[in-house]
């Protein structure tokens, strides 16, 4: 697949254009999410990142296509752990909900940056090295193995060398005031709690894009539609964080369904050289994978809830 100058440029242009209007439109400063609103939106994104697949079918034919639908599927399901350290990046710093939008939206604008980077690296490494396939495919199987096994996740901000450097560089201020980033008190400039948020999701990012960016490697070797499939599964990450707020400790098990895709990918990574597993199946086994652990993560929640309620009657 030769993809032109002139479309990575237009790609790279039509994805800054998405990212201000979502940051113009979808929630005004200061304002709270509706949970209505960000299920608008969130659909809104996915169906806009299936249909970018649609488009690269009739440019490009079927199987850049699967490939690119194969790599949004396994970088929007992996960005669901995004969604678990914000929730606990949020309760930290207890940032205010009507604040909580910008802290992600710059976390997401860093991580299409970061990932950019990594995209690269990675291509490079590929091309230049094929034994770099082993490493990689290694390397997810026991990241899937570690997710899988390890449910909780711990952070620590003040262990962050990013919030140790920005608390040199500006001293951090105990309260928030607003959506401001910095503030100037006695003529001096200060870092809100707002922003030790922002450079610790960021810092995740980074951590993230260590293990996302070799997974989808793993169904295509298309710089373009590697960048495309990430630039998309961000795209509609602050909306979903939103839908999902209330919702996150139901979800269980998906670590473990996470962890079964890793080290599905890995494998699959691993054993290119022996048996190129079709994308198509790859494709069928990340959507059943997800779908069960989803389904078994509400079923058991649902179960755990009826039996709070009984004991509480008795």
């Amino acid at each position: 697949m030769t993809v032109e100058l002139w479309v990575w440029v237009t790609f790279a242009a039509l994805v800054v254009a998405l990212f201000l209007f979502d940051l113009l439109v979808f929630a005004r400063p200061g304002q709270e999410i509706s949970f209505r609103r960000a299920v608008g939106w969130s659909v809104g994104w996915t169906v806009l990142g299936v249909a970018f697949g649609a488009l690269l079918w009739a440019w490009q034919g079927r199987a850049p296509a699967e490939e690119y639908l194969a790599g949004f599927l396994i970088e929007k399901s992996l960005s669901v752990d995004n969604l678990f350290v914000f929730a606990l990046v949020f309760s930290y710093f207890a940032v205010p909900a009507p604040y909580q939008r910008r802290v992600i939206f710059w976390g997401i604008v860093g991580a299409i940056v970061l990932r950019a980077l990594f995209i690269l690296a990675g291509a490079t490494l590929l091309d230049a090295f094929h034994a770099m396939i082993y490493v990689f495919g290694a390397f997810l199987v026991v990241t899937g193995i570690r997710m899988a096994t390890h449910a909780d996740v711990e952070i620590h901000p003040e262990r962050n060398p990013v919030v140790k450097l920005l608390a040199r560089v500006l001293p951090l201020v105990p309260r928030y005031h607003g959506d401001r980033l910095v503030v100037r008190e006695n003529g001096r400039l200060f870092a809100t709690p707002l922003a030790a948020a922002v450079a610790l999701v960021a810092t995740f990012d980074v951590v993230f894009a260590v293990d996302s960016i070799p997974a989808i490697f793993a169904v295509t070797r298309e710089t373009f539609l590697v960048y495309a499939a990430n630039a998309f599964s961000l795209l509609g990450l602050a909306s979903l964080y939103f839908v999902l707020a209330g919702m996150i400790d139901r979800f269980r098990y998906l670590n473990v369904g996470l962890g079964v895709v890793l080290v599905f990918v890995g494998t699959k990574m691993a054993l290119a050289d022996v048996y190129e597993i079709p994308v198509w199946a790859s494709l069928a086994a990340i959507v059943a994978t997800l779908s069960v652990a989803v389904v078994v993560s509400l079923l058991g929640s649902a179960a755990a809830g009826r039996r709070v309620l009984t004991e509480g009657r008795s």
